[in-house]
């Protein structure tokens, strides 16, 4: 595991994306890994933000940020995706950080923690709760956007492409992370411990009315046929 930054570091990044009016999501790199990671800010009624796997960017797209809202709380989605979660809170030392339960003593290792996924602030746009069969160790954030909604992922779905050379094809056969949205090999054996419990957990989901698109933490958006794909991904469980 990488050590946490207590700097500001910024690795390359894309830029934001602005998916709707409360919610936007980047896409940026890890240092000596071919994974991508994605950093999702969703917007509250009252202005602050919701930011879930935190990722330094560059100034100028921290200013756009702080400009839309206040980064207000903080959402370490489990204990391996803590790496700039020291930085934010020197950044923002008002921001309160949350994380899910059977994840809290791994995540205060780096970075004090607030709360879990139950404690989180009631509002109407964004709500999380932890996922089932995981021990805890994983939630769910859904974002209402108007009719339509968001459901944001950690690791408990990938949808990463196949790679090449080695490491593409440890990805493919040895991990099993790659080829479309997939529960990896790695989230079977570590953090599944009721298969029944979360494939259920994962049909209830894609049952969300109206659900637009699925975010997860490494890679693409699932945004052609979510709820289809979930349900997919729930079968191979």
């Amino acid at each position: 595991m990488a050590k946490a930054h207590d700097t500001w570091k910024v690795l390359p990044h894309a830029p934001v994306e602005k998916l709707e009016d409360n919610l936007w999501r980047v896409q940026g790199r890890l240092e000596n890994m071919p994974l991508l990671r994605v950093m999702t800010l969703a917007r509250l009624g009252d202005g602050r933000l919701v930011v879930h796997n935190a990722m330094a960017l560059g100034e100028a797209e921290m200013k756009a940020i702080e400009a839309w809202g206040e980064p207000a709380l903080l959402l370490v989605p489990n204990g391996y995706h803590r790496l700039d979660a020291p930085a934010f809170k020197r950044r923002y030392p008002g921001i309160k950080v949350f994380c899910p339960r059977g994840s809290r003593k791994k995540v205060e290792e780096v970075v004090a923690v607030d709360g879990d996924y139950d404690a989180f602030p009631a509002d109407g746009s964004v709500r999380l709760e932890h996922l089932d069969g995981t021990r805890e160790a994983e939630g769910v954030m859904l974002v209402r956007s108007g009719d339509a909604a968001t459901l944001v992922l950690n690791d408990a779905v990938f949808n990463m492409p196949h790679g090449e050379g080695l490491t593409g094809f440890i990805f493919r056969h040895v991990t099993q992370s790659t080829g479309g949205p997939r529960v990896s090999r790695v989230v079977r054996m570590l953090v599944i411990k009721d298969r029944a419990a979360f494939r259920a957990h994962l049909a209830r989901l894609a049952d969300t009315p109206n659900l637009r698109r699925v975010i997860v933490s490494h890679h693409r958006t699932i945004d052609e046929r979510p709820a289809e794909a979930l349900r997919e991904v729930a079968a191979t469980v």
